[in-house]
């Protein structure tokens, strides 16, 4: 008995849903850093400092219990969230050194 689907077709499908899929984290990446580059001049704007150790707490454990409804290893969103915030971090201490 023969697979009815081929291979080699099938990891042509796969692979142009995950270039899609890849393709929205980066546009939607774009999205989240124009936002946090608005938070980062109005913190800068008004002597706020450039990290919120606090915020940044809620929000782990937020996207961790996301990760476990989404079936995602928490500690793989943890350690994303925790490397695009210290590019946000640094994007805030440009603001506020360019103000």
């Amino acid at each position: 008995m023969t697979d009815a689907v081929d291979p080699k077709s099938e990891l042509l499908r796969l692979r142009a849903t995950i270039d899609n899929i890849d393709a929205a984290l980066i546009f939607m990446l774009a999205e989240r850093f124009r936002a946090t580059q608005q938070v980062g001049h109005l913190k800068a704007d008004h002597a706020m400092p450039a990290s919120d150790p606090g915020r940044e707490e809620q929000q782990v454990a937020r996207l961790r219990a996301l990760a476990e409804q989404a079936h995602l290893d928490p500690e793989f969103a943890e350690k994303w969230f925790k490397f695009v915030v210290a590019e946000v971090i640094r994007h805030h201490t440009e603001a506020a050194e360019g103000r």
